[in-house]
């Protein structure tokens, strides 16, 4: 089994020492790992993994029954063996990208919850922007407007963002309805992760964030897709 190092709040590591467990030609298992291996609309991590007289970029990190495979390319020196020390390095700018894009989404989520009753229904975050689908939704330029103004200004109170576990039943009583999809949380995973940021929003959630809503940035709305029947889709990128 990998640690997964970066829970509940270590989000912001970006270079760590781990020991090799299990080697192939494609990919390297560690004992511990800070790279996020994809979930929940957000990409993996990518970098770096080295070791004496040798180095590997780290292409892809995927969970695998409880491990996490660090998908390897451009490998330089022999491959390590199971038992050997590696540093890893993630490349810290684009970690940095998807930290705050997602945390945004976070807030347009809860921002168009509470001001339209539309609940996320999915999400993908990228290093250029994100894309989030509310339902049930019908916007228009003015509701685009608006939801951006708003979540600016949210973000402008640069209000803590905590990551932390707690127990389920407590989740589930403090999540507001339509707010995430808990019912696709399977019932043994307790406790829960969960990114609370101050009173505005609480939501589980295994990715990486923010400390902070003010490093995130600004909010740019740039398209609205319809994606159906009471399905609506906001497209949006970060401005510093």
């Amino acid at each position: 089994m990998t640690d997964l190092r970066y829970l509940p709040d270590a989000d912001g590591v970006t270079e760590f020492e781990a020991t090799v467990t299990e080697v192939t030609d494609d990919y390297v298992v560690l004992d511990g790992t800070y790279f996020y291996p994809g979930g929940g609309g957000q990409p993996p991590d990518t970098g770096a993994i080295e070791w004496d007289r040798g180095r590997a970029t780290v292409v892809d990190a995927e969970k695998n029954h409880g491990d996490v495979r660090h998908h390897v390319a451009d490998v330089e020196g022999s491959l390590p063996r199971s038992g050997t020390t590696v540093t890893g390095r993630i490349d810290a700018e684009r970690r940095d990208r998807l930290r705050r894009t997602h945390t945004a989404q976070h807030v347009v989520s809860r921002v168009v919850l509470d001001e339209y009753g539309a609940a996320t229904v999915g999400n993908q975050v990228s290093v250029d922007g994100a894309r989030i689908d509310f339902e049930p939704a019908d916007f228009d330029d003015d509701d685009l407007a608006t939801i951006e103004r708003l979540t600016n200004r949210v973000l402008d109170r640069d209000l803590p963002v905590e990551k932390a576990e707690r127990p389920r039943p407590a989740v589930e009583d403090a999540v507001p309805e339509g707010r995430t999809q808990l019912d696709l949380i399977p019932e043994h995973v307790d406790p829960l992760r969960v990114v609370a940021i101050d009173d505005f929003d609480l939501c589980p959630c295994g990715g990486t964030h923010v400390d902070r809503l003010g490093e995130v940035g600004r909010v740019r709305i740039t398209n609205r897709v319809s994606k159906g029947a009471d399905v609506e889709r906001i497209e949006y990128v970060l401005e510093p």
